[in-house]
């Protein structure tokens, strides 16, 4: 490790543990399998669901919509319904409702509203959104719905989101986005996609400074994952020390903000490496981690909890903790 990055993640570690203790809290949704001896998912437990199905008019190079293969189609209200409905006769906790975008980068949400909401109030669901591009109007409207939280993917280079989104759009959306979602009053949670530019940093930081204009509940870091099958699945995933480098950033720019590494990040070898840095760079929540990562959590003395929730889910849980303490 050079001395810079060995600084970096001091820096950053310092800034966590003064503003989030010496705690470290371990994610398994339903989104893929995963056990290890600390830790397992469950099928029914937080799965998540995609209102589109497969279909995507974007076709993103980074995935032209087979991420959304890995997901439950639901593609009707009723659809919607009847899938919670049968995870709620299996200990399910909430979902994440997801889709493929429109044209605009926006996603279709506006005729399941009405079944978000009978879905929260029958089964007192977690309810998660991953939105596109939105407007005040589309996010009071989640709000109103009851949806918990936002999550949103911002990107910080008019270079990216034209060749790798394939959108007519420009930053000041992502940030018209961003200001709606805060403006609404609903819980929101921006993603960092590091290295989505075949692999290359550009516009990370740009993007960190733009959420840095509001107060997101917390924020999760993720990064490229070549996909076989896409325009950039021979491209390499950006390096560990990348994906450290935007993880200390974050906590320099966004020290109150809790952080978490996503679900979506390099494999294997990379993983095991980036997901001990995230670890030394004092990251709040890492979703899937590598067993070496929670060992590692443990020797440096940290408080380690486990969770079969949606990492983006890490604000209330460090709130809880807060409060669990003060009573």
């Amino acid at each position: 490790m050079s001395h810079e990055l060995e600084a970096l993640l001091k820096e950053s570690r310092e800034i966590s543990w003064k503003n989030f203790g010496k705690r470290i809290r371990f994610y398994a949704p339903s989104f893929t399998p995963y056990e290890n001896t600390y830790l397992s998912s469950s099928i029914t437990t937080f799965p998540s669901i995609s209102i589109t199905g497969n279909s995507c008019a974007l076709r993103c190079k980074h995935c032209g919509g087979k991420v959304l293969s890995t997901m439950i189609p639901a593609t009707t209200p009723n659809a919607l319904f009847n899938t919670c409905e049968k995870l709620s006769k299996n200990d399910c906790a909430g979902c994440l409702i997801s889709g493929g975008c429109l044209p605009d980068g926006s996603v279709p949400f506006e005729r399941f509203l009405s079944t978000i909401k009978r879905i929260k109030k029958e089964f007192n669901f977690k309810i998660i959104v991953h939105t596109g591009i939105i407007d005040v109007k589309q996010a009071k409207d989640l709000k109103d719905a009851g949806v918990d939280a936002a999550l949103i993917d911002i990107i910080g280079s008019e270079d990216t989101i034209r060749e790798i989104y394939n959108l007519n759009i420009h930053l000041g959306d992502y940030d018209r986005s961003l200001k709606a979602l805060q403006n609404s009053g609903i819980s929101f949670v921006p993603h960092i996609i590091v290295g989505l530019h075949y692999g290359k940093l550009r516009g990370e930081l740009n993007a960190l400074e733009m959420i840095s204009k509001y107060k997101p509940d917390a924020l999760v870091v993720i990064a490229l994952i070549p996909i076989k099958g896409t325009p950039m699945g021979n491209c390499d995933s950006p390096s560990p020390e990348d994906i450290a480098k935007i993880l200390s950033a974050a906590k320099k720019i966004l020290p109150s903000v809790p952080t978490a590494l996503g679900c979506m990040r390099p494999t294997k070898k990379l993983r095991v490496r980036t997901d001990m840095l995230a670890v030394e760079g004092g990251v709040n929540a890492i979703a899937f981690p590598e067993k070496e990562a929670i060992e590692l959590a443990e020797s440096m003395g940290l408080k380690v909890e486990f969770s079969n929730k949606c990492c983006s889910q890490i604000y209330e849980d460090i709130i809880s903790r807060k409060l669990s303490t003060t009573v």
